[in-house]
């Protein structure tokens, strides 16, 4: 790794990324091989943009403000999962975005770190078996 890339993820290590990045891994690895029966999936939404043009055109493209960084599509069910630091909070679009995966009777998960993100995972699970 060059040293523009330790940077990063030195400054990635706490951040939102990072956790989100870390939860992806964790849960690809767990539970999305070939392997794995039922073999779950987790992606990313990206709803961000670097301009105003890309804004525009993933807006014209169905992006929907505040949705969450991540879903989870547990075969029986669907998570909508956000990532947040410490320090983060959610954006009004955010709490709107929450308030209608619920009203759909979907779980929505606000993560802060990569144990809590495997404890909601797990508990999800075991309700399932239960």
């Amino acid at each position: 790794m060059g040293l523009a890339t330790n940077e990063i993820f030195k400054e990635m290590k706490h951040s939102e990324d990072r956790i989100q990045q870390e939860s992806i891994l964790w849960f690809r690895n767990t539970f999305c091989l070939a392997h794995h029966e039922p073999r779950y999936l987790m992606y990313s939404i990206p709803n961000d943009g670097k301009d105003m043009m890309e804004q525009m055109r993933k807006k014209a493209t169905g992006m929907l403000p505040g949705a969450s960084d991540t879903v989870i599509d547990f075969g029986f069910t669907v998570v909508y999962c956000e990532f947040k630091d410490d320090r983060g909070t959610q954006k009004e679009a955010q709490k709107k975005f929450q308030q209608r995966v619920e009203a759909l009777g979907r779980e929505y998960w606000l993560v802060r770190d990569l144990e809590t993100f495997k404890s909601k995972v797990y508990g999800i699970l075991d309700r399932r078996e239960a």
